[in-house]
């Protein structure tokens, strides 16, 4: 049993190595290893910009949202207290009933 564990990780380990030639980062030259560093400080400073133009869209996006809560804090206010107005500006049904304005009259008179 443990020879055939041992042949078993022995044949995983010859894959291992192949997938590691086949790939050619076991050979690769000083040359390729730079022009590959190159490579990827390049997508560094890509993503780099991306999430500067990113930031800066949020950021326009958030004082956007800052106005309009502002405006919709002020539009609210401003409909409250309209409600406010009409609720007292209605006149009581005493005030509307026939027989008020009957009294109102007489008084007058």
């Amino acid at each position: 049993e443990l020879e055939n564990q041992l042949v078993a990780k022995s044949k995983t380990l010859d894959e291992l190595k192949e997938s590691l030639v086949s790939d050619g980062s076991a050979e690769e030259t000083p040359e390729a290893q730079s022009l590959r560093i190159a490579e990827l400080c390049e997508m560094k400073d890509s993503i780099v910009n991306q999430v500067a133009q990113l930031k800066a869209s949020m950021e326009s996006i958030l004082e956007q949202w800052r106005a309009y809560d502002e405006i919709y804090a002020e539009v609210s206010l401003m409909t409250t207290r309209y409600l406010y107005c009409i609720d007292q500006c209605k006149p009581s049904e005493e005030e509307a009933s026939l027989e008020a304005l009957k009294k109102q009259v007489k008084t007058l008179q």
